[in-house]
């Protein structure tokens, strides 16, 4: 039997989303519009129509009447991490298109006659840096290094939200498991090329979530009063690089032989190699404790999930 989401309100409300063109925004607006929510959509060019409203978060600018009458706005937007080798240029747009859009939002939000009643905003579990064989909860200090630094800087970049006494949920997601977006976008046709195997020794911890139970988790953060802080979105059960690797195999029905040596993915990919092979065993102790029920909490279902031509299908 599978395990039943927490009941939702049966009222309509206003979610402003920024990030909303991006996988996980593009499925949770889906899901919110589906629901008969009504999606305000933020955009950095001029709108198309009522469903959306002009932002610009390197400038600092949000067309406040756009806001009125939210419920919630939600921040998804970011810089791929994965998009662009680490240049010092690139680490800038990495913060600043996070730092910067959340800053901007969150003081907006907090300037509203009527605030939302939530600002939930994304963040990673990058958060904790490289936890080893460590199983790690919300509880766990910041690691080191520029994931860590970075997230550090995004999830304080809600502070005007918070002082305003809007109840300021951040999403520490992991590795979202998706066929048309994320890492595994990537590695799906890799795997079923006969191209898949081990990224460096294979012993370090993924966390990952199926793109629906992220859906479904960002939409319990929304209707969830009593969470507010950091909450971890990824399956109950982290797993070793190589026990991924081998369910990709077995799902697939493809061989899983070749290895990316770690040298070799540090010439490749530079620093971000250092993120590709460390491990983050990141367990969901704040979003179990609240009530929440995965889906998929299992790594070949999750896949299986992924490569169906719904993708698992978005939670209404």
């Amino acid at each position: 039997m599978e395990p039943t989401q927490p009941q939702r309100s049966p009222q309509s409300s206003r979610v402003a989303v920024a990030g909303a063109s991006g996988l996980v925004g593009t499925a949770l607006t889906r899901s919110l519009a589906a629901d008969g929510h009504e999606v305000v959509r933020l955009v950095r060019r001029a709108p198309r129509g009522k469903g959306e409203v002009r932002w610009d978060p390197e400038e600092g600018y949000v067309d406040a009447v756009g806001l009125t009458g939210c419920t919630a706005v939600v921040n998804l937007a970011g810089a791929g991490i994965g998009d662009h080798r680490w240049t010092d240029a690139y680490k800038r747009e990495l913060r600043d298109s996070r730092v910067l859009g959340t800053g901007t939002l969150a003081a907006a939000a907090a300037a509203l006659d009527v605030p939302p009643r939530v600002f939930l905003n994304a963040s990673a579990i990058g958060y904790y840096g490289d936890t080893g064989r460590r199983a790690v909860d919300e509880s766990a200090p910041a690691g080191e290094g520029f994931l860590p630094s970075l997230c550090v800087e995004w999830e304080a970049a809600t502070a005007a939200a918070e002082r305003a006494g809007i109840r300021t949920v951040l999403a520490r997601t992991g590795l979202v498991v998706a066929r048309e977006g994320g890492a595994w976008a990537r590695l799906f046709p890799l795997f079923k090329a006969g191209l898949g195997g081990r990224l460096g020794n294979g012993r370090q911890y993924w966390s990952y979530i199926s793109l629906y139970d992220e859906v479904a988790a960002l939409r319990h953060l929304l209707d969830t009063e009593s969470l507010a802080g950091p909450v971890n979105l990824t399956a109950p059960e982290p797993l070793t690089n190589a026990e991924v690797t081998a369910a990709m195999g077995r799902v697939l029905k493809r061989p899983t032989l070749l290895t990316a040596p770690a040298p070799a993915l540090r010439l490749v990919l530079g620093e971000m190699a250092g993120d590709v092979l460390a491990s983050q065993r990141v367990l969901p102790r704040r979003l179990l404790e609240s009530g929440f029920g995965f889906r998929f909490p299992g790594i070949e279902e999750t896949l299986r999930a992924a490569l169906r031509q719904d993708g698992g299908a978005a939670p209404k």
